[in-house]
């Protein structure tokens, strides 16, 4: 149930606004300071309030400054004043200091829920439009919407325009050359080339000569010079994909580069200026490798100037649902195919799986589909994901018992298991927190409450 929060000192009109919106969770508060307490609990999106607040009932004094020191501590609450037949004066210059909207006693019931009701629908249509302005302001390739890949793409906006070396790390599969494809578009040398080198996937004996160039006559079958991939992005952006299976021996040639950004090509003498953006990306773990001395510490520390860290599909929540309808809307387009969407069947099995390929995985799963299914919406056995997944939801109940069973442990450890200490964090009374320990049966959290 949406919650409102109704800051009004008359008790009488209290009683007809509880019974005229019965439809929400109403927190009473009679003065500014209860209101703004009421508020950090509560966080509500919509709140009523009533300009006559004590000291001061007969003047708006008092309730434009809570309705000022709302706004300042949560700026996307709906504000909608209430005031006296008479006082168009006040009400006009609430909605001046940014109240949504007024309404003027005596209360009409119907009325005061639609404007509620229309309060509610633009905070979730202002929710709806941050989410996906965030989820496509790094780049359109990267799709999903949830806190993890929010992250990341905030990330990449403030590290795009600087000429930091970047480290990607992340499991095979999860994005890195998007993510870097993401930086370069965003930073000065996007209209410049952006190349791309897969350390793990060329040969010892050749990736030297791929990455630096050779002159004519430098090994055999150099029949003439050739640009290694470092200069051919002269100008732009190189990604060093898979950096943790660079050989040791051409470690060190590459720390050179990165610390004075000139080259010489094999069998040349001439050194090359390279005005070059290094990005590097590996699902290694580069740390345990310069322990285990298998990669060089200083090149370890040259190239991760910042790390960005992708998470997996797993961890991504609904966003792999997002990114299937993206691929089955794209797959569609290329294989001339009219699948109009997946069962709940799918949904859930996808929403199941572990995904140990990631996007990789699911982009292959998907392609079979389209291309194999018999019907308008792809099941689970057509994504071959029949043995996952039963159709069925976790009710709403159970999973707010997961979620705050999660939270309320949490902060508790926080808090240094002092009860108190984990109501002021959850925003919650003492009490309330007791009947929810009681609820979820975590009585080893009283058994160790430490009161200091």
């Amino acid at each position: 149930m949406k919650t409102v929060l109704v800051v009004e000192d008359d008790i009488g009109i209290q009683k007809q606004l509880k019974w005229s919106l019965s439809d929400y969770e109403l927190v009473f508060a009679d003065d500014k300071a209860s209101a703004m307490t009421q508020l950090r609990r509560y966080e509500p999106a919509v709140v009523t309030l009533d300009l006559g607040l004590p000291p001061d009932p007969a003047n708006a004094s008092e309730g434009l400054a809570c309705l000022a020191e709302i706004l300042a501590v949560q700026p996307d609450c709906k504000v909608i004043v209430l005031t006296g037949n008479t006082d168009n004066e006040h009400a006009l210059k609430a909605v001046a200091l940014g109240a949504y909207d007024y309404y003027q006693k005596p209360i009409d019931a119907d009325v005061l829920n639609i404007i509620i009701q229309r309060a509610f629908k633009l905070t979730a249509l202002e929710q709806e439009n941050r989410a996906l302005k965030a989820s496509s302001s790094a780049q359109s390739d990267i799709i999903g919407n949830s806190d993890a890949m929010l992250k990341a793409c905030r990330t990449v906006e403030k590290i795009a325009p600087t000429e930091i070396t970047t480290l990607l790390l992340g499991e095979s599969g999860t994005g890195k050359e998007v993510f870097a494809r993401a930086i370069h578009k965003q930073s000065q040398r996007a209209s410049k080339p952006f190349v791309a080198i897969n350390c793990a996937s060329i040969p010892e004996n050749l990736l030297e000569s791929e990455l630096f160039g050779y002159e004519k006559g430098a090994f055999t079958g150099a029949n003439k010079t050739t640009l290694g991939k470092i200069e051919c992005a002269n100008g732009g952006t190189l990604l060093l994909d898979e950096i943790g299976d660079m050989p040791l021996s051409l470690q060190a040639k590459m720390l050179r580069f990165l610390q004075e950004r000139v080259i010489e090509r094999l069998g040349g003498r001439q050194e090359i200026e390279a005005d070059v953006r290094v990005i590097c990306a590996t699902h290694r773990n580069l740390a345990e490798m310069v322990a285990a001395q298998t990669f060089r510490e200083d090149l370890y520390y040259r190239i991760s100037e910042i790390t960005l860290t992708i998470p997996p599909l797993r961890e991504r929540g609904h966003d792999i649902i997002i990114i299937a309808k993206a691929l089955l809307h794209k797959f569609n387009a290329e294989y001339h195919s009219q699948i109009h969407g997946f069962t709940d069947h799918a949904i859930q099995a996808m929403l199941q799986h572990s995904w140990p390929g990631n996007i990789r995985e699911l982009q292959n799963k998907l392609k079979s589909a389209v291309i194999l299914a018999d019907n308008k919406l792809i099941d689970a056995a057509d994504l071959g994901l029949n043995g996952q997944g039963n159709g069925k939801l976790d009710t709403l109940r159970k999973v707010r018992e997961r979620a705050e069973t999660q939270a309320i442990r949490h902060a508790y450890a926080v808090a240094n298991t002092n009860l108190s200490k984990t109501a002021d964090l959850l925003g919650i009374t003492r009490p309330t927190l007791y009947s929810l320990i009681d609820k979820y049966r975590l009585h080893d959290l009283r058994h160790t409450d430490h009161e200091h």
